[in-house]
């Protein structure tokens, strides 16, 4: 394999025409691309020509499981969540393209099942391409790379970074992973969520080598829009027991769910693109234990069950955002070698003088706002690449008097030894 060659070589000109068609795609917050200052790939190629493959039952099945297991694994137990899984599944694809060795072996396992990751990036290709998307239902996605710019610690695989534009249209920066960097990282972060998450990073590790980030937008309207009279004054009693004052937001639906545990209903949006399920867990049984009991055929079931009867539908107005670190989720998931400094294996992706490349950190932020009118979401998903054997890096200025020698290094005996006090003549 090829390493990336940062100066010349013309994956930088290629990925560079893949931003441009990407900002001309209609991603948010395009028209402030230009305040980003760290060097991005853009003297560009055209791209290269994958194909994509549509969703199958057995890539369906995998998809779900992987969902189930990862919204097992992250929901609070007395505390507002949300996870985005199509967001962290795209950015762990990503990652997992420049993973070899038993490290994709169970990339591979946990993110697909029985699924390649070649052909996982096919899957997410075309799934992707067909997520409905107009003016009053928006979903939206970008996707990044940002690598560390020092050709004498990084090197980054070009055939990495070639994949993750194909399949993915991830944009390429290079960067000093200065605060200017963090600035421009968390600045992309704001623009592709539409102002929605503002940031993703409080700092920049100095053994951070490598971040992959996913970006995901959704903004709709409801089919049908609430009318004042439908807003109701209501009390909402927590999973702590206390009682909130809210606004509830109160609607016929037609479509009515109902299973062992639970009733519910689904709202549409605009253009009938999406909706929103709702799931009320029967009396003694926790929304959180509820969640953890779905596995993904449950869940498959869960989300396509439904009756055409009529319900009516009240839905408290709410806004949370969420944060939540993925590292023991995916560990408990049978992902561990990949956090592991030691056994990682990402020659695909790159190679670092300082040591062995893993991931350091997977964070997820999301947020939510429902109201009359519909409802935006945004989710980021960051995946930190350190490498294992940075140390603090230590300042010694000569700048006062010192010893020096000269040693000869097979016995480590000096050959001169000598000290400087000053400079004067």
């Amino acid at each position: 394999m090829r390493m990336l060659q940062l100066r010349n070589s013309p994956v930088r000109r290629f990925l560079g025409f893949l931003l441009i068609m990407a900002m001309l795609g209609g991603a948010a917050g395009c028209s402030k691309m230009a305040e980003i200052q760290a060097a991005d790939l853009t003297e560009g190629y055209s791209s290269r020509s994958v194909e994509g493959k549509d969703m199958d039952p057995a890539a369906a099945e995998n998809f779900y499981r992987f969902y189930a297991d990862l919204l097992q694994r992250t929901s609070s137990g007395d505390k507002n969540s949300l996870v985005s899984p199509l967001s962290v599944l795209v950015a762990l694809a990503m990652t997992a393209n420049g993973a070899d060795g038993s490290t994709r072996v169970q990339m591979e396992d946990v993110l697909g099942g029985s699924i390649s990751i070649e052909e996982l990036n096919r899957y997410l290709l075309s799934y992707i391409r067909n997520l409905p998307s107009s003016e009053k239902a928006m979903l939206t996605m970008a996707n990044s790379i940002w690598f560390r710019d020092d050709e004498n610690r990084l090197q980054v695989e070009e055939d990495f970074l070639q994949i993750n534009a194909d399949y993915y249209r991830a944009q390429a920066y290079k960067a000093p992973f200065d605060q200017q960097t963090l600035t421009d990282i968390n600045r992309w972060v704001e623009q592709k969520t539409d102002g929605m998450i503002d940031s993703i990073l409080e700092e920049i590790r100095d053994d951070a080598v490598m971040y992959l980030i996913n970006a995901l937008v959704f903004d709709a309207e409801w089919e049908t829009i609430y009318r004042t009279e439908q807003i109701h004054d209501g009390v909402f009693v927590g999973a702590d027991g206390v009682e909130y004052d809210v606004e509830f937001m109160a609607s016929e639906e037609s479509r009515y769910l109902a299973g062992d545990g639970y009733t519910g209903f689904m709202k549409p949006y605009a253009d009938g693109t999406y909706s929103f399920a709702a799931f009320l867990p029967d009396e003694g049984v926790t929304a959180h234990d509820f969640l953890v009991s779905l596995d993904g055929p449950a869940l498959q079931s869960l989300l396509s069950q439904w009756k055409e009867e009529p319900v009516e539908a009240w839905l408290p107005k709410f806004t949370y955002a969420y944060e939540v670190s993925l590292n023991d989720p995916l560990k408990d998931m049978g992902m561990d070698i990949a956090f592991s400094p030691l056994d990682a294996n990402f020659l695909r992706l790159g190679r670092s003088s300082r040591g062995n490349i893993f991931i350091g950190d997977v964070l997820h932020k999301t947020f939510i706002a429902v109201d009359e009118r519909g409802t935006r979401a945004g989710a980021v998903t960051k995946v930190e690449m350190r490498d294992e054997s940075y140390t603090e890096t230590h300042v010694v200025r000569l700048d006062r008097p010192f010893v020096y020698a000269i040693v000869e290094n097979e016995t480590g005996l000096p050959v001169f030894m000598g000290t400087v006090m000053d400079f004067a003549e």
